[in-house]
């Protein structure tokens, strides 16, 4: 499928995160699709670990924002850098909104979007911990919006296959293989020494919301960077932003979209709370 006219250069040297879209390539773009789809990359601000950049998340979200635009006539929108964490409240750097700042904060970003022509919205969500924006695309699809969250848990379990990924989805928690692959792919002026000695694995989390990643990392990482390449950074990317084509039919097609996007991304949605990805 067409995508954006590799867009990825509109952002400069080394992927800046602000689009370059003038209003001129949003009516063009808007002109060649049945129903136009805005993509907001979600991060979040938080403690990586002594060698991961604080806006790791945000860094994630949006390299994988920039491969769908490059591959989807999408309208690609700056992204959202802070939401929640307060799971990593322990540690130094680390900001976060509220969920219920976060889930308006959408909303209005959504409403917005619906008055200037756009009216199907994907959440790119870089960071586990925002289980709300589960709640954000389970109620707009309720309501009849076009509305998707991505990755699922499913999208990552592909990725994680596909580029050779040797760490489960359980394991690679946070600052693991995946998110030190994927900066080591598209940001690796970023990364400080350290990752490659600094695995730690907490499989058994069942008490994370109650006391933080505090209660089971030291160092803030949980999984095995170690293990991260640049190769499967790459991979990575590749694979979800094949998989994103499924999100992108059923945005476009005719029909219900309550009864066709309200179903899938309920599920979706659920199951994000239960982990997700990496972030």
């Amino acid at each position: 499928m067409g995508g954006s006219q590799k867009r990825s250069a509109a952002y400069g040297p080394e992927y800046g995160l602000l689009p370059a879209d003038t209003t001129e390539d949003v009516r063009t773009r808007g002109a060649s699709v049945s129903r136009q789809v805005a993509v907001l990359p979600v991060g979040s601000y938080e403690q990586h670990g002594p060698f991961l950049p604080l806006a790791t998340d945000t860094l994630v979200a949006c390299a994988l924002a920039r491969e769908i635009a490059d591959a989807y006539p999408v309208h690609l929108l700056p992204p959202v850098t802070i939401s929640c964490s307060h799971e990593h409240a322990a540690w130094p750097g680390t900001v976060s909104l509220s969920s219920v700042t976060l889930h308006a904060l959408v909303r209005d970003i959504a409403d917005s979007l619906r008055r200037s022509g756009v009216d199907a919205l994907v959440l790119v969500n870089g960071h586990g911990g925002n289980y709300v924006l589960g709640n954000v695309v389970q109620e707009s699809s309720a309501r009849g919006e076009r509305t998707a969250l991505f990755p699922a848990p499913e999208d990552w379990e592909t990725a994680r296959r596909r580029a050779g990924v040797v760490t489960s989805l359980l394991t690679d928690m946070h600052a693991g293989e995946i998110e030190t692959s994927i900066l080591l792919h598209t940001h690796p002026e970023s990364l400080r020494p350290g990752y490659e000695t600094s695995d730690s694995i907490a499989d058994d989390r069942r008490h994370l919301l109650s006391l933080g990643m505090a209660a089971y990392t030291d160092s803030g990482v949980i999984g095995r960077p170690s293990l991260g390449s640049a190769e499967k950074g790459k991979k990575l990317l590749a694979s979800l932003a094949d998989s994103f084509g499924a999100y992108f039919s059923l945005l476009t097609s005719e029909g219900d979209a309550a009864d066709a996007a309200g179903a899938t991304d309920a599920v979706d949605a659920v199951d994000a709370v239960d982990g997700g990805g990496p972030g």
